[in-house]
Protein backbone atom coordinates (compact mmCIF):
# COMPACT_ATOMS: atom_id res chain seq x y z
CA UNK A 1 0.00 0.00 0.00
CA UNK A 2 2.92 2.15 0.59
CA UNK A 3 4.64 1.62 -2.51
CA UNK A 4 1.45 2.23 -4.77
CA UNK A 5 0.55 5.38 -2.82
CA UNK A 6 4.03 6.53 -3.33
CA UNK A 7 3.77 5.67 -7.33
CA UNK A 8 0.85 7.39 -7.23
CA UNK A 9 2.89 10.58 -6.02
CA UNK A 10 5.22 10.19 -8.20
CA UNK A 11 2.88 10.21 -11.24
CA UNK A 12 0.41 13.09 -10.43
CA UNK A 13 3.85 14.81 -9.68
CA UNK A 14 4.53 16.12 -13.23
CA UNK A 15 0.89 15.78 -14.45
CA UNK A 16 0.07 18.78 -11.73
CA UNK A 17 3.43 20.98 -12.76
CA UNK A 18 1.92 20.97 -16.35
CA UNK A 19 -1.23 22.28 -15.57
CA UNK A 20 0.11 24.70 -13.24
CA UNK A 21 2.50 26.04 -16.31
CA UNK A 22 -0.27 25.77 -18.88
CA UNK A 23 -2.54 27.62 -16.50
CA UNK A 24 0.16 30.46 -16.20
CA UNK A 25 0.68 30.49 -19.77
CA UNK A 26 -3.35 30.79 -20.30
CA UNK A 27 -3.32 34.06 -17.39
CA UNK A 28 -0.46 36.00 -19.31
CA UNK A 29 -2.00 35.13 -22.55
CA UNK A 30 -5.58 36.54 -21.79
CA UNK A 31 -3.92 39.30 -19.32
CA UNK A 32 -2.04 39.99 -23.20
CA UNK A 33 -5.42 40.11 -24.85
CA UNK A 34 -7.15 41.68 -22.14
CA UNK A 35 -4.32 44.76 -22.31
CA UNK A 36 -4.68 44.88 -25.76
CA UNK A 37 -8.22 45.14 -26.18
CA UNK A 38 -8.43 47.76 -23.64
CA UNK A 39 -5.58 49.76 -25.14
CA UNK A 40 -7.71 49.90 -28.17
CA UNK A 41 -10.73 50.83 -27.07
CA UNK A 42 -9.30 53.58 -25.52
CA UNK A 43 -7.39 54.87 -28.91
CA UNK A 44 -10.95 54.43 -30.51
CA UNK A 45 -12.30 56.49 -27.72
CA UNK A 46 -9.74 59.04 -27.54
CA UNK A 47 -10.02 59.33 -31.29
CA UNK A 48 -13.58 59.76 -31.48
CA UNK A 49 -13.46 61.87 -28.61
CA UNK A 50 -10.94 64.36 -30.59
CA UNK A 51 -13.39 64.54 -33.02
CA UNK A 52 -16.00 65.36 -30.95
CA UNK A 53 -13.84 68.31 -29.06
CA UNK A 54 -12.92 69.37 -32.50
CA UNK A 55 -16.15 70.09 -34.50
CA UNK A 56 -18.32 72.76 -32.41
CA UNK A 57 -22.13 72.01 -32.29
CA UNK A 58 -22.51 68.52 -33.06
CA UNK A 59 -23.85 67.21 -29.71
CA UNK A 60 -27.67 66.54 -28.67
CA UNK A 61 -28.52 69.40 -30.56
CA UNK A 62 -27.33 69.75 -34.30
CA UNK A 63 -27.86 73.15 -34.87
CA UNK A 64 -27.26 75.47 -31.31
CA UNK A 65 -29.49 78.29 -32.79
CA UNK A 66 -32.45 75.52 -31.70
CA UNK A 67 -32.21 76.80 -28.53
CA UNK A 68 -32.04 73.43 -26.50
CA UNK A 69 -31.91 73.01 -23.13
CA UNK A 70 -28.04 72.03 -21.96
CA UNK A 71 -27.39 69.46 -19.92
CA UNK A 72 -25.26 72.17 -17.44
CA UNK A 73 -29.20 73.43 -16.62
CA UNK A 74 -31.18 70.47 -16.51
CA UNK A 75 -31.78 70.10 -12.00
CA UNK A 76 -34.94 69.81 -10.09
CA UNK A 77 -35.71 73.34 -11.19
CA UNK A 78 -35.16 73.31 -14.58
CA UNK A 79 -33.14 76.75 -14.89
CA UNK A 80 -29.50 76.21 -12.76
CA UNK A 81 -27.05 74.10 -13.24
CA UNK A 82 -26.45 70.75 -11.01
CA UNK A 83 -23.02 71.62 -10.34
CA UNK A 84 -20.49 73.58 -11.57
CA UNK A 85 -16.93 72.00 -12.03
CA UNK A 86 -13.96 73.30 -10.24
CA UNK A 87 -12.29 76.04 -11.22
CA UNK A 88 -15.55 77.27 -12.72
CA UNK A 89 -17.89 78.36 -9.95
CA UNK A 90 -17.31 82.10 -11.25
CA UNK A 91 -17.80 84.20 -14.69
CA UNK A 92 -14.18 84.73 -16.27
CA UNK A 93 -12.58 88.12 -15.09
CA UNK A 94 -13.65 91.53 -15.91
CA UNK A 95 -11.63 92.75 -19.27
CA UNK A 96 -10.63 96.32 -20.27
CA UNK A 97 -14.15 97.39 -21.81
CA UNK A 98 -13.91 98.45 -25.65
CA UNK A 99 -15.03 102.67 -26.15
CA UNK A 100 -18.09 103.72 -26.88
CA UNK A 101 -18.13 105.41 -30.21
CA UNK A 102 -21.41 106.98 -30.35
CA UNK A 103 -25.16 106.63 -28.86
CA UNK A 104 -25.92 104.76 -31.89
CA UNK A 105 -25.50 100.96 -32.73
CA UNK A 106 -21.66 100.85 -33.13
CA UNK A 107 -20.29 99.65 -36.65
CA UNK A 108 -16.55 98.30 -36.73
CA UNK A 109 -13.76 100.71 -38.27
CA UNK A 110 -16.20 103.67 -38.92
CA UNK A 111 -15.21 106.07 -36.15
CA UNK A 112 -11.74 107.64 -36.30
CA UNK A 113 -9.33 109.70 -33.83
CA UNK A 114 -8.93 108.38 -29.99
CA UNK A 115 -11.92 106.33 -29.13
CA UNK A 116 -12.01 104.50 -32.18
CA UNK A 117 -12.13 100.57 -31.76
CA UNK A 118 -9.51 100.28 -33.81
CA UNK A 119 -7.31 102.68 -31.54
CA UNK A 120 -8.61 100.74 -28.62
CA UNK A 121 -7.87 97.11 -30.34
CA UNK A 122 -4.18 98.32 -31.22
CA UNK A 123 -3.73 99.08 -27.97
CA UNK A 124 -4.35 95.77 -26.62
CA UNK A 125 -2.28 93.90 -29.08
CA UNK A 126 -0.47 92.41 -26.29
CA UNK A 127 -3.52 90.58 -25.29
CA UNK A 128 -2.56 87.98 -28.42
CA UNK A 129 -5.54 88.76 -30.05
CA UNK A 130 -5.35 89.90 -33.94
CA UNK A 131 -5.88 93.25 -33.97
CA UNK A 132 -8.99 92.95 -36.45
CA UNK A 133 -10.74 90.11 -34.22
CA UNK A 134 -10.54 91.98 -31.43
CA UNK A 135 -11.94 94.82 -33.28
CA UNK A 136 -14.56 92.47 -34.05
CA UNK A 137 -15.42 90.85 -30.60
CA UNK A 138 -15.32 94.79 -29.27
CA UNK A 139 -17.85 95.51 -31.76
CA UNK A 140 -20.31 92.74 -30.44
CA UNK A 141 -19.81 93.63 -27.06
CA UNK A 142 -20.90 97.40 -27.82
CA UNK A 143 -23.68 95.80 -29.87
CA UNK A 144 -25.17 93.23 -26.87
CA UNK A 145 -24.44 96.53 -24.53
CA UNK A 146 -27.26 97.97 -26.16
CA UNK A 147 -29.51 95.47 -27.67
CA UNK A 148 -29.82 93.15 -24.76
CA UNK A 149 -27.49 95.15 -21.55
CA UNK A 150 -29.16 92.64 -19.14
CA UNK A 151 -27.03 90.34 -20.58
CA UNK A 152 -23.50 91.53 -19.81
CA UNK A 153 -21.60 90.14 -22.51
CA UNK A 154 -17.81 91.04 -22.53
CA UNK A 155 -15.35 90.85 -25.64
CA UNK A 156 -13.13 88.29 -24.07
CA UNK A 157 -15.80 85.11 -24.38
CA UNK A 158 -16.22 85.71 -27.77
CA UNK A 159 -12.21 86.28 -27.76
CA UNK A 160 -12.10 82.70 -26.34
CA UNK A 161 -14.49 80.84 -28.13
CA UNK A 162 -12.98 82.48 -31.26
CA UNK A 163 -9.59 81.05 -29.92
CA UNK A 164 -10.73 77.74 -29.50
CA UNK A 165 -12.77 77.52 -32.85
CA UNK A 166 -10.20 78.96 -35.15
CA UNK A 167 -7.71 80.69 -33.70
CA UNK A 168 -9.27 83.80 -34.30
CA UNK A 169 -9.84 83.20 -38.35
CA UNK A 170 -6.30 82.38 -38.38
CA UNK A 171 -6.16 78.34 -38.31
CA UNK A 172 -4.78 76.37 -41.24
CA UNK A 173 -2.11 79.41 -42.19
CA UNK A 174 -4.95 81.68 -43.30
CA UNK A 175 -5.66 85.10 -42.10
CA UNK A 176 -8.36 88.18 -41.75
CA UNK A 177 -8.24 91.06 -44.50
CA UNK A 178 -8.90 94.56 -43.50
CA UNK A 179 -12.98 93.54 -43.89
CA UNK A 180 -12.69 90.90 -41.70
CA UNK A 181 -12.88 87.67 -43.87
CA UNK A 182 -10.37 84.95 -43.81
CA UNK A 183 -8.49 85.02 -46.71
CA UNK A 184 -8.80 81.67 -47.02
CA UNK A 185 -12.10 80.13 -46.40
CA UNK A 186 -12.54 78.43 -43.19
CA UNK A 187 -14.56 74.82 -43.13
CA UNK A 188 -15.04 72.10 -41.03
CA UNK A 189 -14.66 68.76 -42.20
CA UNK A 190 -18.49 67.39 -43.78
CA UNK A 191 -20.88 66.00 -41.57
CA UNK A 192 -21.35 62.72 -42.57
CA UNK A 193 -21.60 60.89 -39.34
CA UNK A 194 -18.07 59.51 -39.30
CA UNK A 195 -15.10 60.57 -36.59
CA UNK A 196 -18.20 61.12 -34.23
CA UNK A 197 -19.74 63.48 -36.32
CA UNK A 198 -23.57 64.32 -36.21
CA UNK A 199 -24.85 63.51 -39.63
CA UNK A 200 -26.02 66.43 -41.28
CA UNK A 201 -27.19 66.53 -44.91
CA UNK A 202 -26.99 69.43 -47.19
CA UNK A 203 -29.30 72.12 -46.41
CA UNK A 204 -27.73 75.41 -48.24
CA UNK A 205 -26.82 74.06 -51.58
CA UNK A 206 -23.26 74.41 -50.70
CA UNK A 207 -24.56 78.40 -51.17
CA UNK A 208 -22.42 78.58 -47.14
CA UNK A 209 -19.96 76.00 -47.03
CA UNK A 210 -18.91 74.98 -50.18
CA UNK A 211 -20.20 71.08 -50.03
CA UNK A 212 -23.50 70.23 -51.46
CA UNK A 213 -23.89 66.54 -49.89
CA UNK A 214 -23.24 67.34 -45.93
CA UNK A 215 -23.48 70.26 -44.27
CA UNK A 216 -20.04 71.76 -42.43
CA UNK A 217 -19.04 74.41 -40.05
CA UNK A 218 -17.77 77.79 -41.67
CA UNK A 219 -16.03 80.81 -40.63
CA UNK A 220 -14.29 82.17 -37.74
CA UNK A 221 -16.44 81.39 -35.37
CA UNK A 222 -17.65 77.94 -37.36
CA UNK A 223 -21.56 78.01 -38.09
CA UNK A 224 -23.49 75.49 -39.62
CA UNK A 225 -25.95 76.30 -42.89
CA UNK A 226 -28.68 75.91 -40.52
CA UNK A 227 -27.45 77.95 -37.36
CA UNK A 228 -26.72 80.58 -39.55
CA UNK A 229 -29.74 81.31 -41.35
CA UNK A 230 -31.52 81.59 -37.85
CA UNK A 231 -28.88 84.02 -36.39
CA UNK A 232 -27.48 85.68 -39.40
CA UNK A 233 -27.30 89.35 -38.69
CA UNK A 234 -24.89 92.31 -40.12
CA UNK A 235 -22.99 93.04 -37.13
CA UNK A 236 -20.90 95.87 -39.83
CA UNK A 237 -23.82 97.16 -41.09
CA UNK A 238 -22.32 96.70 -44.73
CA UNK A 239 -25.01 95.20 -46.01
CA UNK A 240 -24.24 91.88 -46.20
CA UNK A 241 -25.04 88.88 -43.33
CA UNK A 242 -21.93 87.01 -44.00
CA UNK A 243 -21.06 83.33 -41.57
CA UNK A 244 -16.86 84.77 -42.71
CA UNK A 245 -17.04 88.05 -42.01
CA UNK A 246 -15.88 87.85 -38.25
CA UNK A 247 -18.02 90.96 -37.57
CA UNK A 248 -21.22 89.54 -38.56
CA UNK A 249 -20.37 86.26 -36.72
CA UNK A 250 -19.28 87.98 -33.48
CA UNK A 251 -22.34 89.56 -32.86
CA UNK A 252 -24.39 86.70 -34.43
CA UNK A 253 -22.36 84.95 -31.45
CA UNK A 254 -23.19 87.24 -28.84
CA UNK A 255 -26.71 87.29 -29.98
CA UNK A 256 -26.76 83.17 -29.13
CA UNK A 257 -24.97 83.66 -25.60
CA UNK A 258 -27.83 85.98 -24.66
CA UNK A 259 -30.64 84.35 -25.39
CA UNK A 260 -33.17 82.52 -22.89
CA UNK A 261 -32.10 85.63 -21.05
CA UNK A 262 -28.72 85.20 -19.72
CA UNK A 263 -26.47 87.17 -17.60
CA UNK A 264 -23.22 86.21 -18.24
CA UNK A 265 -21.61 87.65 -15.20
CA UNK A 266 -23.07 84.88 -13.41
CA UNK A 267 -21.06 81.94 -13.31
CA UNK A 268 -24.02 79.42 -13.65
CA UNK A 269 -25.68 81.51 -16.80
CA UNK A 270 -22.02 81.86 -18.27
CA UNK A 271 -21.34 78.24 -17.99
CA UNK A 272 -24.67 77.35 -19.55
CA UNK A 273 -23.80 79.52 -22.29
CA UNK A 274 -20.79 78.49 -23.61
CA UNK A 275 -21.79 74.74 -22.81
CA UNK A 276 -24.81 75.23 -25.48
CA UNK A 277 -22.09 76.25 -27.76
CA UNK A 278 -20.14 72.43 -27.29
CA UNK A 279 -22.20 70.32 -25.34
CA UNK A 280 -18.65 69.55 -23.67
CA UNK A 281 -16.85 70.26 -20.14
CA UNK A 282 -13.42 70.62 -21.68
CA UNK A 283 -14.51 72.79 -24.48
CA UNK A 284 -16.08 75.39 -21.45
CA UNK A 285 -13.24 75.00 -19.69
CA UNK A 286 -10.85 75.91 -22.68
CA UNK A 287 -13.30 78.62 -23.69
CA UNK A 288 -13.20 79.97 -19.65
CA UNK A 289 -9.01 79.76 -19.61
CA UNK A 290 -9.13 81.96 -22.96
CA UNK A 291 -11.16 84.38 -21.81
CA UNK A 292 -9.84 84.68 -18.32
CA UNK A 293 -6.09 84.86 -19.84
CA UNK A 294 -7.20 87.75 -21.76
CA UNK A 295 -9.47 90.04 -19.31
CA UNK A 296 -6.26 89.72 -16.89
CA UNK A 297 -4.06 90.35 -20.02
CA UNK A 298 -6.01 93.46 -20.84
CA UNK A 299 -5.35 95.19 -17.47
CA UNK A 300 -1.67 95.20 -17.33
CA UNK A 301 -0.71 95.91 -13.34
Amino acid sequence: MKKAAHQTRVTLGPISTVVKRAWAAMRRSLGGILTQAAMTIAVVAGVLGLAYYAIPHIGNDPSYGDNPTPAAEQSSDGDKPLALPPGLDSAPGAPKAPPPENENTPTTGQADGPDSLEDWALKLSYVDVPTRALQAYGNAELVLKQAKPECKLTWTTLAGIGSVETNHGTTGGTSLDSSGVPRNPIYGPPLDGTSGNKAIEDTDDGQYDDHTEWDRAVGPMQFIPTTWERWRVDGDNDGVADPNDIDDVAVAAGYYLCAQGRDLSQATDWYSAVFSYNHMDSYVRSVYEAADAYGTASKPG
